[in-house]
């Protein structure tokens, strides 16, 4: 803008494009990115100068005679007269023709004729490019050669534009149809390109609402502008708004993936929290180890006791077992006996009184049998009761040294033992086979050793339990005196803060006052600009008579700019000042917090 104010100008006048696209169009133009489109397009991004002319297709350019000059070299290495490369080419372009809904069949393709080859050629130009027009009325010839020359025919040179009066002819075909499967093939690399979503598009339809490259919008932004400028607007209220609107947007995804962001990291914090809080799972898992530690030995033992009690009555079974063999054996030695005695009994020839003497002793003698029967009967009775009496009696005292024994594992009383007892092991055991009741406790006695060694144990552990309450009692006095001196620490925190927010209003209201009076001096620079433009005009007008005025008001303006400068200045200086402050407070308040910190751990 001039110091003398914005120029006065008319609007440009658009060009006339006929039936062509408008500037827009060209460079939302599809056949390639308007971001590297040749610099050799004289008409692009320049103001138009003339109304009447006629624009073509974006190939058309400065970009043929190049085109033209490499493509003579070029030798087209495809087997176009191959018969299945052919048939492979014709298929490829109906594939085309149906997938863009083109009256092509493969009869055409197969005995073409020059008014068919010249629809099939257009219709795939104009799937490349749909601004291009062809002229009825005009030659094919002319109009194919600027056209693959546009679109970049790499075999163009290879063509005879004799071949077009008989395009089908054996001598002609293979180029003509390799020229048609190219324009296909460019034509589905374009619709695949388009359909990619690849940034180099410049669409801003595909920018998602969280975008990081801007290169689209800015482009967009350019393009919309340059259209109002060429309608001779200086303002673009409406393209800022647009392009407002879609930051817009970008900052409230944002904010909201912020705000997600920080519920997590508030979350996740008071998961830290939890886990700082609650104990090691290392120290639960060795009171774990040593409760299965202990529950192993407790298992040992009533395992080596039940052992030792399945041997004691295996052995008694056994000796059971040949008491029952001795005692069939006797009972069969006396059937045997008696047997003899009857056979010689019938054979031996005895007196009345012999036999009545032999009765009567037999009589007696199964008398004192039966007596000495039931004398067993009731003997075994009371064997059995005692037996069933002491059975019961040694289970509960075995009962009960396994509860000694599972005390002893609980109050870690194995040995060795802590002085003077380390040569003294508790330890008891029973031996219910034992037939002296002196042998029945195997282990040491408990008059003389057990009793007093637990008497010592026990006032060990009142001394210890003295000893760790007093620590204890030290421990929470030195616990509350950290507590009160954290809270002194939170308090003397919280005041630094306070300061600190002090010095940020102070900084602010330094900033806003330093802003107001920038704003004034501005308004007084742009005063100044106006009046020295008046001033330039009255002196253009009047001669050099307010020269002096008019030095007057540059010194003016100076001073002021000078000012607004200094100003501006003094404000970052102030701004940086407090930051640095703000941030040795910070560093200094991390420092403390640290040192508290590891205080804490530490005792």
């Amino acid at each position: 803008m001039s110091m003398s104010g914005p120029a006065l100008r008319a609007p440009y006048p658009m060009p006339n494009h006929g039936p062509g696209p408008t500037p827009r169009a060209l460079m939302r133009s599809q056949n390639m990115n308007p971001l590297l489109m040749s610099a050799s397009k004289p008409n692009f991004g320049r103001t138009p100068v003339q109304s009447s002319t006629r624009r073509g297709s974006m190939w058309t350019g400065g970009a043929q005679g190049n085109v033209a000059s490499t493509s003579q070299a070029a030798k087209d290495t495809r087997p176009l007269r191959e018969r299945s490369y052919q048939v492979k080419m014709r298929q490829d372009i109906i594939d085309w023709c149906r997938a863009n809904d083109l009256d092509v069949s493969p009869q055409i393709l197969q005995n073409i004729t020059a008014k068919d080859f010249r629809v099939i050629f257009e219709q795939l130009v104009q799937c490349l490019d749909p601004d291009w027009h062809f002229d009825p009325a005009k030659n094919l010839g002319d109009q194919l050669i600027q056209a693959l020359k546009a679109l970049y025919y790499p075999y163009v040179s290879s063509l005879d534009l004799k071949w077009l009066s008989a395009p089908g002819a054996p001598y002609s075909w293979p180029s003509l149809l390799g020229m048609l499967h190219w324009l296909a093939e460019m034509g589905r690399a374009k619709r695949e390109y388009l359909e990619s979503g690849d940034p180099t598009l410049q669409d801003p339809d595909q920018i998602p609402v969280a975008f990081e490259d801007d290169n689209a919008l800015a482009f967009e932004h350019y393009v919309a502008t340059y259209e109002a400028f060429l309608l001779g607007a200086d303002v673009y209220p409406e393209q800022e708004r647009m392009i407002e609107e879609r930051y817009a947007k970008k900052d409230e995804q944002v904010v909201s993936e912020l705000q997600s962001q920080k519920e997590k990291l508030a979350q996740v914090e008071t998961e830290l929290e939890t886990l700082k809080k609650a104990p090691p799972p290392v120290k639960q898992l060795e009171e774990n180890h040593g409760y299965l530690t202990r529950d192993k030995i407790k298992f040992e033992e009533c395992i080596h006791v039940y052992e030792d009690r399945k041997q004691r009555l295996e052995n008694a079974i056994a000796i059971t077992n040949d008491e029952i063999e001795h005692m069939s054996k006797t009972i069969d030695d006396l059937n045997a006996e008696q047997n003899r005695l009857a056979s010689i009994v019938k054979v031996q020839n005895l007196s009345p009184e012999e036999v009545l003497r032999m009765n009567t002793e037999h009589e007696t003698l199964s008398n004192d049998l039966r007596t000495l029967k039931s004398k067993i009967a009731e003997s075994t009775k009371t064997i059995n009761k005692l037996e069933v009496s002491l059975g019961k009696k040694t289970a509960d005292a075995e009962e009960a040294i396994d509860t000694y024994s599972g005390l002893l594992t609980t109050l870690e009383l194995f040995p060795p033992l802590p002085p003077p007892l380390e040569d003294v092991h508790l330890a008891l055991r029973m031996n219910s086979a034992a037939s002296d009741l002196r042998q029945l406790l195997t282990g040491p006695d408990i008059a003389d050793a057990v009793k007093p060694s637990l008497a010592v144990i026990a006032d060990q552990k009142r001394q210890q339990r003295a000893e760790i309450e007093n620590d204890r009692i030290a421990v929470d006095n030195d616990l509350d005196q950290l507590v009160t001196a954290c809270e002194n620490m939170e308090e003397e925190v919280l005041d630094v803060l306070k300061k600190a927010n002090a010095l940020n209003d102070q900084a602010e209201e330094l900033r806003e006052m330093v802003q107001r009076e920038v704003l004034a001096s501005n308004a007084e620079a742009e005063r100044l600009e106006e009046a020295l433009a008046q001033a330039r005009s009255a002196a253009k007008a009047h001669g050099v008579g307010v020269k002096a005025r008019l030095q007057a008001l540059q010194i003016a303006y100076k001073e002021q700019v000078a000012k607004v400068n200094r100003l501006r200045d003094d404000t970052v200086r102030e701004i940086i000042k407090n930051s640095s402050d703000i941030v040795m407070f910070k560093e200094e308040v991390s420092k403390q917090l640290k040192h508290l910190r590891d205080y804490a751990e530490t005792n």
